[in-house]
């Protein structure tokens, strides 16, 4: 079963690559963007054919692996 996981910085935490990214574009005259914060997208497939075991189980890896829970939030989806 796939299982996709979408991690992103908190809010109030700086994101110097997004920042370079949103500078990028407004030179590349997309004027439009005020702001873009960046993450990682992660699709995992599990060998569990039960939908809640198999988050359950991508759960714990997002708390032990995948995302800094300091910094970071997560969703699975």
């Amino acid at each position: 079963m796939k299982i996709k996981v979408i991690v992103t910085l908190k809010n109030g935490v700086l994101d110097p690559q997004g920042k370079a990214i949103q500078q990028t574009l407004n030179g590349m005259n997309f004027d439009n963007v005020s702001d873009v914060r960046q993450g990682k997208f992660f699709e995992i497939d599990v060998k569990e054919n039960d939908e809640n075991k198999a988050k359950s189980l991508v759960d714990e890896m997002c708390k032990k692996l995948l995302a800094n829970l300091v910094i970071e939030d997560y969703k699975i989806v």
